[in-house]
């Protein structure tokens, strides 16, 4: 077998980066170093993994087919790296997680799983949805747990556990001090704070919503959960978020859970691992970790 490891990992970082010189800081190597490795890999291979654009590279028909195999090589190798390096120290382990649930559970998450495997190491990538997503696909985490509908080919969705959405104000809110009841038609003309496009809050909350209110206007947009709630006590708007985000503000009576004319609004979260990821004990491991941990999340 004539192809390398190193040649596989100078095509994804070309393919990551759109030029030879720019893989080659990536994977430590002169330019020069990595143009030879990219161009002995298509003569070993007899095709063109790239279109030349300017000066660019960009993946053509035959560099798309070639890449998930790649990376489950690569991943395959650095699985075996991290299992017989440092044998002692345990695996370590990425895992990603969209905002709501890297900011409220992942840290409560990782510290009764260390309780568990004390010599387990976790990093965290804590992004929206989509780029969470993203990670798993690009092998940048070992898995995702993810707040929104997932959309990529290339990962293996399951649910992991519900999520409650609740509608919450500021106590001196219109929609609070008026005393009246909260119709559909008070919702329509409220102004809403959501988060940015490319989130599973955002469309978590469009999802339930749209149905009962034809649109959701937004009068402002957020990065996070924490400064859309911030914004609400401040009275900027009101806004539908996972209980678990607010219930600390609720209790503090910076926040009022309005009574709505809806059904309650429930969403899942989900569990995304890469189609083509070579599995592992350690891995195995977290999943069932994660599992055992939503069931005893849920009420009843």
């Amino acid at each position: 077998m004539k192809i390398t490891l190193r040649q596989l990992q100078i095509f994804l970082a070309v393919a990551q980066s759109g030029s030879t010189t720019a893989a080659a800081d990536l994977v430590a190597l002169s330019q020069s170093a990595a143009s030879a490795a990219l161009n002995e890999l298509e003569h070993l291979l007899g095709v063109q993994l790239f279109d030349r654009v300017g000066k660019r590279l960009v993946l053509n028909d035959s560099g798309r087919q070639l890449l998930p195999q790649a990376r489950h090589m690569l991943d395959a190798a650095q699985t075996i790296e991290r299992q017989f390096s440092d044998p002692e120290a345990g695996s370590e382990l990425h895992i990603g997680a969209s905002t709501t649930i890297g900011s409220y559970m992942l840290p409560a998450m990782i510290a009764a799983y260390r309780k568990d495997h004390a010599g387990a190491r976790v990093r965290a990538l804590v992004a929206n949805t989509a780029d969470i997503v993203d990670a798993v696909v690009n092998f940048e985490v070992d898995a995702g747990l993810i707040e929104g509908p997932c959309h990529a080919d290339d990962v293996e969705v399951e649910p992991w556990m519900m999520d409650e959405l609740i509608v919450v104000a500021a106590p001196r809110h219109p929609l609070v001090k008026s005393g009246r009841k909260i119709t559909l038609k008070r919702l329509r003309e409220a102004e809403w704070l959501l988060r940015e496009a490319g989130s599973g809050t955002r469309e978590a909350v469009e999802h339930a919503l749209i149905p009962y209110l034809h649109h959701l206007p937004s009068s402002f947009e957020f990065g996070n959960s924490e400064a859309i709630k911030r914004a609400t006590a401040e009275g900027l708007g009101i806004s539908c978020l996972s209980r678990a985000v607010v219930e600390d503000m609720i209790e503090s009576r910076k926040l009022v859970e309005l009574d709505m004319p809806l059904p309650t609004l429930r969403r899942h979260f989900y569990m995304v691992v890469s189609r083509h990821r070579a599995p592992s004990p350690s891995l195995g491991a977290l999943l069932d970790f994660c599992r055992s941990w939503a069931q005893r999340q849920q009420p009843g």
